[in-house]
């Protein structure tokens, strides 16, 4: 398992880290987002979704918490900003999703970690500085190849 450190400077150039981390992604891979509000999780999200075949356009799944695309195989896109925590998570009934035969992505993954699995990958997005487009992106447990 590696922990990389990118960057990118614009959200164009974080949708195509996107589609790169996606093309590297296999079945039951669990994202956990990670980063403040406008970080870019979901703008991330799209690129991820376009490498897995996902045609429908992405959104953040705020307020239904839960949002499932069709593509090459399927792409669970979670956000779990509004519960309360594990327990809610656990209520959710998120296991098919978790360990089924697509890839999770989870907004706001810092409240539920301790349900996810130790080698889920992590990826943090954080802002260069305030009101910056560049981002600092930290992958960790990322199993695969380097990204380039």
């Amino acid at each position: 398992m590696k922990n990389l450190v990118l960057h990118t400077s614009n959200a164009e150039e974080t949708i195509e880290l996107g589609r790169k981390i996606g093309s590297m992604l296999h079945k039951g891979d669990i994202l956990a987002m990670q980063g403040t509000l406008a970080a870019g999780k979901t703008t991330i999200t799209k690129g991820i979704a376009e490498s897995l075949g996902v045609t429908d356009v992405i959104t953040s799944p705020t307020f239904c918490l839960i949002s499932e695309y069709e593509g090459k195989m399927p792409l669970y896109h979670l956000d779990v900003y509004r519960l309360e925590g594990s327990e809610d998570f656990i209520n959710l009934g998120t296991d098919d999703m978790l360990y089924g035969d697509g890839v999770s992505v989870i907004e706001w993954s810092e409240k539920i970690m301790d349900e996810l699995p130790k080698d889920v990958i992590t990826i943090k997005l954080e802002p260069e500085c305030d009101g910056s487009t560049k981002r600092i992106i930290t992958i960790t447990n990322w199993p695969y190849d380097e990204i380039k």
